[in-house]
């Protein structure tokens, strides 16, 4: 528990219908009260009670009209005593209330300060405060549905549980290796092959509804791609249901990247336009063709469009060669004409994850290609079961999934338990770093400076 009483306005500067002025600490109710004038001092009134009443200057004149609420420490936000004034929004009011407050010796807070109180004083975990931000910055009913199931302890649950499986294994099997002549219960290699497989199953699930929530919050990229004048900026405007690029009947008119939001089933999409990929024709080109390729790299999936009124040629097999090893679906475009495309051809074109055939003028297939992408990034029965994650506890998360996956594979071609234990410490170290187990406090420290002030 800290012994500084600290004070910030929590909600956005601006004009607004209110504006909230936070205290905690040891002298929140104290110092509220030195400005709050109601039918009762808040000293007075039940915690979580609202007071109406008027703030004060240090002359005792009124400056505004208000409410006021305090909180006592162990049922409040931050685990310590804390104070609530609901100013009249604007700058005016809540300015003048703060720096009474820091006249009278509350500390401004810093960004973060009050989630991080509330990580030190045990109301929550560093997971749950993840979900805190995920939470503020959701841009999409899924993404904070996620939010919501991270912050009430949900990952932390499980990848807890997951850890003392992790736990009660390697106990058996290093007890095995430690004291090989105590009457211990024997754990066959079949029997431990069963086991792990039953843990890397459990790394696996939880590792893809963390993807997925890391997904809905980040949303996903996806990036259309082709050789030029194939209809790519057609496509983005069919997808977006609105003219937002440039179509003429000239090959080449995207020079850069277009980025364009969407969202479909609560799913946040960013869509990337990109340049036409050919030998480029001019240095302009050459630049265009490289900003493709930059958004490419930071896609999470890639359409490669074709058109179908024409035979495939050089250039559409120079574009599908850049989608080599990266996920995409391939699109037939222009369905509306005449087929010169079948789909074994665009099959045989590249590796793609499908086929779909589809007119971006007449908008056959648009709402079809959208749940094939969500569906396809996103993965069957995943969404509603996403759970909030930040990319570094994906990648923890990532870490255990490997290490399981590896014991089970050197155990299943009989290299011994030794090399399983020293994997399924590794698994559980990973989770350690997940729990916040290990004490990591500049991990602490930079999950909340990424916070606002006042939250």
């Amino acid at each position: 528990m800290q012994n500084e009483t600290i004070a910030a306005l929590s909600t956005a500067l601006g004009e607004s219908a209110i504006a909230i002025v936070r205290l905690s600490g040891p002298q929140s109710r104290r110092w509220a009260d030195c400005l709050f004038r109601g039918r009762r001092p808040l000293a007075e009134t039940e915690p979580r009670f609202m007071s109406h009443g008027r703030l004060v200057d240090e002359r005792g004149e009124p400056f505004d009209e208000v409410l006021a609420v305090w909180f006592a420490p162990g049922r409040s936000y931050t685990g310590e005593e804390m104070a609530e004034i609901h100013c009249h929004g604007g700058n005016m009011a809540a300015r003048l209330c703060l720096e009474r407050l820091h006249a009278l010796g509350a500390r401004p807070a810093k960004a973060g300060e009050f989630t991080q109180r509330a990580f030190l004083s045990g109301r929550i975990d560093l997971a749950q405060a993840e979900a805190i931000l995920a939470t503020i910055r959701a841009r999409s009913e899924a993404g904070l549905k996620a939010a919501q199931k991270s912050l009430a302890g949900d990952l932390s649950r499980r990848a807890a549980t997951l850890r003392e499986k992790i736990l009660d294994l390697s106990a058996l099997v290093e007890a095995g290796l430690d004291y090989p002549d105590e009457e211990l219960p024997p754990l066959t290699g079949p029997e431990l092959v069963e086991e792990l497989r039953s843990l890397s199953g459990e790394a696996h699930l939880l590792f893809d509804r963390c993807r997925t929530g890391l997904l809905l919050s980040q949303g996903i990229a996806v990036a259309l791609v082709g050789k030029p004048n194939v209809g790519k900026s057609s496509l983005l405007n069919a997808l977006l249901a609105r003219p937002r690029a440039l179509v003429t009947a000239v090959a080449g008119t995207t020079r850069d990247v277009l980025e364009a939001p969407l969202s479909h089933r609560g799913v946040p999409l960013h869509l990337l336009d990109t340049a036409g990929l050919r030998v480029p024709l001019d240095e302009v080109e050459a630049l265009g063709i490289d900003r493709t390729m930059e958004a490419l790299e930071r896609a999470d999936l890639a359409l490669l469009v074709l058109d179908g009124s024409a035979p495939l040629d050089d250039d559409d097999r120079r574009a599908a060669s850049r989608l080599v090893g990266r996920p995409h679906l391939t699109l037939v475009n222009k369905s509306d004409l005449p087929h010169r495309v079948g789909d074994d051809e665009a099959r045989a074109l590249s590796p793609s994850l499908g086929v779909l055939r589809l007119s971006a003028r007449e908008g056959e297939g648009i709402e079809a290609l959208k749940e094939t992408v969500v569906d396809t990034v996103v993965g069957s029965g995943l969404l509603d079961e996403a759970l909030n994650a930040s990319a570094s506890q994906l990648e923890e998360l990532r870490l255990a999934r490997s290490a399981l996956d590896e014991a089970r594979r050197l155990v299943r071609e009989g290299l011994g338990e030794d090399v399983a234990a020293a994997n399924l410490t590794e698994a559980r170290s990973a989770l350690d770093r997940l729990l916040f187990l290990d004490g990591d406090d500049a991990l602490a420290e930079r999950i909340f400076s990424r916070f606002c002030v006042g939250k």
